[in-house]
């Protein structure tokens, strides 16, 4: 899912040598791509510690997630943002920790990207930050409700770039409603993107949901939408524009 870092009560863990998706994200059309990968001794340490505490599952085998409790959960009453596809964490710690008074939920598939934000949120000791291990429409239909989310963050997505494959692209119109739905009056919906014919997708289907419209970086905005520039997109400078898109939902 998120690709800025190019990664793209908790419950059932795969093994610790694999970064593959839970089996049951291969029943549907999904928006990532298997892996697998390793994840190192300190991390795995790191992980051990502090997943009990700040992680969640999306799934536990066939059965999705309750409703979560944010202010149980953070200790605190606060504005939540949900950032689906966090990768290995970049723009979700450097945005946490420019916004302390803001919860962000990070979700991601892939279990590498989330034991290095982990292991980051432990050395710099950020409190706002808490980590959910799945599909990010699995969460958005079962974790959260209607008009509980002050924001809703896609940072490079998948763009899916061949015709036949573009079924699996995550910002489609129904989990744009979905997002619409979550948001409360007011909330944002911030996506970008370096890939141009998704960014015309991506701009195509939230214009046309009828509960969200289009706003601009230099608005009066309930979260910040200064997203920072990841050494992806530095050694990339004389490649693709990044495009960034923002709505905000309606009354």
């Amino acid at each position: 899912m998120g690709d800025h870092g190019r990664m793209q009560s908790t419950g059932s863990e795969v093994a610790a040598s694999a970064d593959s998706p839970h089996p049951h994200f291969n029943r549907r059309v999904t928006s990532f791509r298997a892996r697998r990968s390793t994840i190192s001794d300190n991390q795995q340490a790191t992980w051990d510690r502090l997943w009990p505490q700040l992680g969640r599952q999306a799934r536990d085998g066939d059965n999705p997630a309750g409703p979560l409790d944010t202010d149980a959960w953070f200790g605190r009453h606060a504005p939540v943002v949900l950032e689906i596809g966090c990768g290995t964490g970049t723009s979700t710690l450097a945005m946490a920790k420019a916004e302390p008074d803001i919860d962000v939920v990070a979700v991601e598939v892939y279990r590498r990207g989330l034991a290095q934000l982990l292991s980051a949120i432990d050395r710099e000791q950020v409190a706002n930050i808490r980590l959910i291990r799945g599909d990010g429409v699995d969460v958005l239909t079962s974790m959260f409700g209607p008009e509980s989310l002050t924001g809703v963050r896609v940072f490079f997505p998948d763009p899916w770039p061949k015709a036949r494959h573009h079924k699996r692209r995550l910002l489609q119109p129904d989990t744009v409603a979905l997002i619409a739905d979550r948001l409360r009056p007011g909330g944002v919906l911030h996506a970008a993107t370096d890939h141009q014919g998704y960014a015309e997708h991506i701009a195509e289907v939230g214009d046309a949901e009828p509960r969200l419209r289009r706003v601009a970086v230099d608005d009066d905005l309930p979260i910040s939408v200064a997203r920072p520039v990841t050494k992806y997109e530095r050694k990339a400078l004389a490649g693709p524009i990044v495009t960034e898109l923002l709505w905000e939902r309606t009354p």
